[in-house]
């Protein structure tokens, strides 16, 4: 049988527990064209709390009564589509929080887990390490000598962004919510100092690390952080903007920010970024990251928990931030 995880309601703030059911059906059959996969594992990222909004966005919403939308890796258990993907072939894309997909293959990806292990292709070398390499360099447009700031340093993005912004020669501060994490960042990331936004007043901890300003701000959070960075923006400074987790289950108006005068002071640019924009680019990423992480330069952190009956506990662990690097459901 097939457990599948469904959209029951459109939540108000934080997901309940009632927002998804657990829906088991028959395991699907290929009819021509078409492949069967056997999901090992689900990616959890904070869009998928945007994707249950019943709002415009980049992408259609989740429906009512749908599999929850998101990234997987797993095994070809049928194919009729064999010129394409053939049984025993391992490969990723969007195959939903359930634990057998049924597809014509589009949007997936053959993956070789004998380089690095399957988890990873829905990590660092899947849409969180896509979203920082293409955020970073053709976005934040980083060079040699910058100063970077990154928000949600220690998560899924975060910790990616500050790696390639040290390979590529700048000195790189994260924020990040815990001591410990913040320790992560500096002594296993190599990050040049970092503020835990939950203990340290933010506009001094950057003022601290960034004495001369930021050149390239990273922002995963939005709120009361982005307006701190604003405040402290070099000349010509490039903002990001790839997501606002403190924003996300909002009762209310999203806050936004007050010192965006900052960008017109300093002749400054802030750009939203969304990761399928460069899909087409996404293989030379891969192997860029892949030779980084081969030469020792790129880590990669993936925090796994079991059981597709636990996927909405284990969500909520990405706005708690009870996780530590790219959070992953196991479901086989």
């Amino acid at each position: 049988m097939n457990k599948q995880i469904l959209l029951a309601n459109r939540p108000i703030g934080l997901p309940k527990a009632d927002t998804w059911q657990v829906n088991t059906t028959e395991i699907p059959e290929a009819k021509a064209g078409e492949i069967v996969v056997k999901n090992h594992y689900v990616s959890l990222d904070p869009a998928m709390r945007g994707w249950i909004n019943d709002m415009k966005s980049y992408i259609p919403p989740v429906q009512i009564g749908e599999v929850m939308r998101a990234g997987t890796v797993g095994e070809v258990i049928q194919s009729n589509n064999n010129e394409k993907f053939k049984v025993g072939d391992i490969i990723t894309g969007w195959g939903g929080v359930q634990q057998y997909s049924l597809s014509k293959g589009e949007m997936y990806y053959k993956v070789d887990t004998s380089l690095v292990p399957m988890p990873t292709y829905i990590g660092t070398l899947g849409m969180p390490g896509m979203t920082a390499y293409f955020g970073i360099l053709e976005v934040g447009k980083i060079k040699e000598g910058d100063t970077v700031l990154v928000s949600g340093a220690a998560g899924a993005v975060g910790s990616i962004v500050g790696q390639i912004a040290k390979i590529k020669g700048c000195k790189v501060v994260g924020i990040a919510g815990s001591d410990k994490k913040c320790q992560y960042l500096i002594n296993d990331l190599g990050f040049d100092g970092a503020i835990n936004y939950k203990s340290e007043n933010i506009k001094n901890g950057i003022k601290q690390f960034c004495p001369k300003g930021i050149d390239v701000y990273f922002d995963n959070v939005g709120g009361d952080i982005l307006d701190a960075a604003l405040s402290c923006l070099r000349m010509n400074a490039r903002v990001v903007i790839c997501g606002a987790i403190s924003q996300y289950n909002n009762t209310k108006h999203i806050q936004g920010p007050s010192n965006y005068l900052s960008l017109l002071v300093n002749r400054a640019t802030m750009q939203g970024m969304i990761v399928m924009d460069y899909a087409k680019h996404y293989k030379e990423a891969a192997m860029q990251m892949g030779m980084w992480m081969m030469q020792g330069k790129l880590k990669s952190r993936e925090d796994i928990y079991e059981g597709i009956e636990n996927f909405h506990e284990t969500f909520l662990r990405l706005f708690s931030g009870e996780k530590n690097g790219k959070l992953i459901l196991k479901v086989i």
